[in-house]
This record gives structure tokens, sequence and C-alpha cells, in this order.
């Protein structure tokens, strides 16, 4: 991440530390969005950040806050910005960005997708909200400035339906975590890999999947995503690009480090370079191939204990914010989650009988503890 971008996310981290819980997560929502607009290289305004935090301090609401984004590049001082960079479209699309996290509301359709894209780029660009009518090719830096293969053109709404379809059938029960993810990294990389548009396609898919983890009871606003955007953008290139002929084929295996550390708390090695198809000449090939975890010491790391690898996503979800809240109740997990306290108490006396969970000191006064 940009030295820039970092200074301007770690501005909202006293919010996220110490501020009330909707301080908090107005907080988070922001630093993902401000972090995301690194997919494109692009850098957000003081004026942003500005509005960002009266926003977080509750002075004004996400809609207040779009109309002064875009009152600002009216005036003088915006209008000078906006002549030398893409500032406007940071600005205004982190914004937008914000305002689609607050909603709790999601379908999961290509007509979602498209939504969502419009929304972003609604002033932006030409073509917001619509599928691309034309191919298009991309030099990609990880990939030595080849492309991958997108969709073509004609083929774009009949993939999406297809993809999503199998997607919407899938059940996710009695699954174990580690299949789970491989399961939803390929479909990820499949959704970005059609391309439905011809600008803006990592955004939106970035904001697509985030509110479809949150159906699946992860809040998945974090340090991951803000910060490490422009990984997420290339482990997608790499799960999508084969070259036999010097040994290069597709592998999830970076976008599966990106979701492990964002849904598992592991913390992996999350640096660009690694990535690059030509890193294996200068440095160490087995590393580059290596499916293996690369993980700190237990005490900087805020990874799950290993018998969680036979825990299902729900019993992860849940486990993450006892993580995080070992107070919480029941019926506090049941509204993070979007599932019944009945479910919710099925899934805390499994984790139990596992030998992962356990309540202490009562259930009036106690707390949860995950055994290590």
């Amino acid at each position: 991440m940009d030295k820039e971008q970092k200074y301007t996310i770690q501005g909202l981290e006293e919010y996220i530390r110490q501020g009330e819980p909707q301080q908090r997560e107005r907080g988070e929502a922001w630093k993902v969005a401000i972090g995301l607009q690194q997919v494109d290289g692009l850098q957000t305004s003081e004026y942003l950040l500005d509005t960002a935090r009266k926003h977080i301090e509750g002075d004004i609401s996400i809609e207040e806050a779009k109309v002064l984004i875009d009152s600002y590049y009216q005036s003088a001082d915006g209008r000078k910005q906006m002549e030398n960079d893409r500032t406007e479209e940071a600005d205004k699309v982190s914004t937008r960005i914000t305002e689609l996290l607050e909603e709790r509301t999601f379908s999961f359709t290509p007509a979602q997708l498209t939504s969502i894209h419009r929304r972003l780029f609604d002033g932006i660009y030409k073509l917001a909200g619509r599928i691309r009518d034309y191919n298009i090719t991309k030099n990609e830096w990880v990939l030595g400035g080849k492309t991958v293969y997108y969709a073509s053109a004609d083929t774009i709404s009949d993939t999406l339906d297809y993809d999503m379809g199998q997607e919407r059938v899938f059940s996710y029960e009695g699954m174990n975590v580690d299949e789970a993810i491989r399961h939803l990294t390929r479909f990820c990389a499949n959704l970005w890999q059609v391309h439905a548009f011809c600008e803006g396609n990592t955004r939106t898919t970035a904001v697509f999947m985030i509110k479809y983890l949150r159906t699946l009871g992860f809040n998945v606003v974090n340090d991951v995503f803000a910060e490490n955007s422009w990984y997420f953008r290339n482990a997608l290139v790499r799960a999508n690009y084969s070259d036999l002929t010097k040994g290069i084929t597709e592998t999830t295996v970076y976008l599966e480090r990106f979701f492990r550390s964002m849904l598992l708390g592991e913390v992996h090695d999350l640096r660009n370079r690694i990535m690059h198809v030509d890193w294996g000449k200068v440095e160490n090939s087995v590393e580059l191939q290596s499916a293996k975890v690369v993980v700190q010491s237990a005490k900087e790391s805020k990874e799950l204990p290993s018998k969680c690898k036979i825990c299902t996503l729900e019993e992860v979800a849940v486990l993450r914010i006892v993580q995080k809240r070992p107070a919480v109740t029941q019926k506090e997990i049941a509204a993070e989650i979007g599932k019944s306290e009945r479910t919710v108490k099925t899934i805390t006396v499994h984790l139990q009988e596992k030998g992962i969970l356990r309540r202490v000191n009562g259930k009036r006064n106690g707390k949860w503890e995950i055994i290590k």
C-alpha cells in the first residue's frame, strides 16, 4: 500500500480502537472503502478524510457526506485537484462504497452486481451499470505485462447466470472450513474473470463478495481488505492465468491466503512480489509454488486453534465474534450472523462438544472462552 494512502487510513484507527460500536462500524467501513481505491492506484483527499470523520462521529449522515463530496468538486479547490489526478473518483467511490457497506440488503443475482457497479460509478464512467459489449485485455504487472483471458463480451450474461446459479444452490452445510474457503475463492476468481464491466470491475467484485460473505455470517470489513486490496487484485489475476510453456498454471493459493487471513485471522505473507510470475527466478521458487501457510507466532496472530479445521463456516463465524467479544450473548451473535438464536445455541453446543469452546463463570455473568 502507498505510504500516503496508509497514513490516510491510519487516521481512522482511533475510532476503530476506541469508538462506540456504531463509530467503530462506520470507521471500519470507511477504512475498507478508502483501501479499495488502491486496486487502481488511486489516492483519496484530505477533504474526504475530514468528511469521513464527521460521518463516523455522527455529525452528518452518509447522504450528507455524498453531497459534501459532490459540492467540493464543484468548488475551486476541488476543480484544481481534479485537474491533476483521479482523486475525485477515489473520493466519490469511497463514499459510495461506505454507503453500500452500511446497508444490510443483498440479493445474490447478476442484477445486484450491476446495481453495485452503477451506484459506485454513476457520473464517473459513461457505462456505469452496463455490461461491456466489447472484448478487453489488460497488461498486468504481476504477469510481467501479459493479460488474463477474460470472458468474451457475447457470453458475459450467460456466464454470470450460470456461475451465480451454481453458487446459489451450493450448500456449505457440513463442509469443513478448508474446503469451504477453496470453494469460495474459486467462485470469487470466476466472478472476477468474467469482467462484466469495462472499468471498476475489481472494486465491484470486492463489494459484492463482502456483502455475500455477510450472508454466510462473516463481517469482513476489516484490516485485511483495507490494507491489502492490491494483493487481492493480483491474487485474482494469478487465479486466472496459465502459461504452460513456462510451467505457470492458474492457482487460487494466493487468494486462499487472503481469505484465510480475512476469515480465520491467520497471518500470511501478503507481499505482492511473491505472486509475480518471475519471482522464482530471483527468489526461492519453493516459496512461490508452496501452498503452505506463512504464519507468524501465535502471540502476534489472531489465528483460531488448529482444531477449527474441522469446523464449518457457520461455526468459524461464531468463533470469530467470540474471539473479539468474549462476553457477547447468543442473541447478539444471532443478529450479527443473520441466524436464529436457536441455530446459534446449536452451534455453540457443537463447538463445546468438539472441545473448542467453553462457557466460564455461568450463564448470566459469564463469558465465552476459546480453548487453545
